[in-house]
């Protein structure tokens, strides 16, 4: 692992130009240009423009035995960053405010490292690079249609984690993030004078209504011992004090981990929000959009990442992974093979470091990269060489 150590200088300066020059989802072409060619540098296998701007960089060992996929994803957020550092994002109103930068440099590093002990391993690692992370319906899936783990026997993944201190990993077995799902309400109704109701269908109060009423959804038809969240974001309407405004918008998103709660809720928002635009004479559209599903960590090797990462940290370094509501595509990945996705920690005594992620002063100690770095290479010696 000292050898990993000695690339510091390397993986940072590779983070620091990503960090520079970020790139929107399903944009990211210069990103992967230069993804393209470090792996080519490394003397790797590569193949480009996989379910968009995807890449796949293989490794063959001397002898056969599994194969191993590692996924980093690379695009960033239109977010205007806010920090003042050398690196700071020069494509205004787009940042890397959730680490994806230091996912690509520390997978970067990670091949390189390998590259160099290919005679010593049994079988074969894939070196998947996603973009899209952040906009569903995302990268993973259109990369996964195309066939990339088809002969892969695991998966593995890591994310900074700007919550945990520098040093700790957290790993965990089960559903670990949510089903993320986006809906729209438009309620159609009929204006008028504001002095006059009576003469129309007013879409705020029957708007009013649907918000209410949906927040019974987890209190009251939900199992109290089954998680979900059902929340309202937007609520648009009208333009004038006066008047009473033909049509309605509400947008909110729900998450889930169990898919037969994730179908209660979709059907209890239709019924819901049918029942009351029709009780009070008005029409409405609901669009649902089922984005990504719960990412689900299985037990068997998420265990063996558990033991063996306490032998690159200390014991109590290897911390347990607390579930969330958030969402993250790799949740595909998983859902083809067994795996685990785990977090590395990243924060430390500067404050500079203890913003959430997507928050326009998200920064991080870049160290951590080199413990994404061991982890993965830990996980490679147990599969492919031990």
């Amino acid at each position: 692992m000292n050898k990993v150590d000695e690339q510091f200088s390397e993986v940072q300066n590779w983070r620091r130009h990503l960090h520079r020059h970020p790139e929107l989802s399903f944009e990211e072409k210069n990103t992967a240009l230069f993804i393209a060619e470090k792996l080519r540098s490394f003397g790797l296998s590569v193949k480009t423009q996989i379910g968009g701007h995807g890449i796949v960089a293989e490794l063959e060992g001397k002898e056969p035995g599994k194969t191993i996929a590692l996924r980093a994803d690379f695009d960033a957020l239109p977010i205007h960053e806010e920090n003042d550092t050398a690196y700071t994002s020069e494509n205004p109103g787009v940042m890397h405010a959730c680490g994806h930068d230091g996912h690509t440099a520390a997978l970067l590093g990670t091949a390189q490292m390998l590259s160099k002990y290919k005679e010593q391993l049994k079988g074969k690692i894939l070196f998947v690079f996603q973009p899209a992370e952040e906009k569903p319906p995302g990268g993973a899936k259109y990369m996964i249609e195309e066939g990339i783990l088809d002969n892969v026997d695991y998966v593995f993944a890591a994310h900074l984690a700007s919550e945990l201190p520098l040093g700790q990993v957290a790993v965990g077995a089960g559903y670990q993030m949510a089903a993320v799902d986006k809906f729209e309400i438009t309620i159609k109704g009929h204006g008028g004078h504001g002095a006059r109701p009576n003469e129309a269908i007013d879409p705020i109060v029957i708007g009013s209504e649907i918000v209410q009423s949906l927040q019974k959804i987890v209190s009251r038809r939900l199992d109290p011992l089954k998680s979900a969240v059902v929340t309202l974001g937007v609520f648009q309407a009208g333009a004038a004090f006066n008047v009473i405004p033909d049509e309605a918008k509400i947008e909110g998103t729900v998450r889930t981990f169990d898919e037969d709660v994730r179908d209660l809720v979709e059907k209890e928002i239709h019924s819901i929000v049918n029942g009351i635009a029709n009780a009070n004479h008005a029409n409405c559209e609901i669009d649902f959009l089922r984005g990504y599903p719960s990412l689900f960590n299985h037990p068997e090797e998420t265990a063996t990442v558990n033991d063996i990462l306490k032998e690159v940290f200390n014991e109590e370094e290897v911390v347990a992974l607390e579930p969330t509501m958030g969402a993250e595509d790799f949740a595909y990945f998983l859902k083809e093979k067994p795996g685990t996705y785990f977090r590395v920690g990243s924060r430390n005594e500067s404050e500079s470091t203890h913003y959430p992620h997507h928050h326009p002063k998200f920064d991080i100690d870049e160290r951590a990269l080199l413990n994404i770095e061991k982890a993965f290479i830990k996980i490679v010696s147990h599969y492919l060489v031990d």
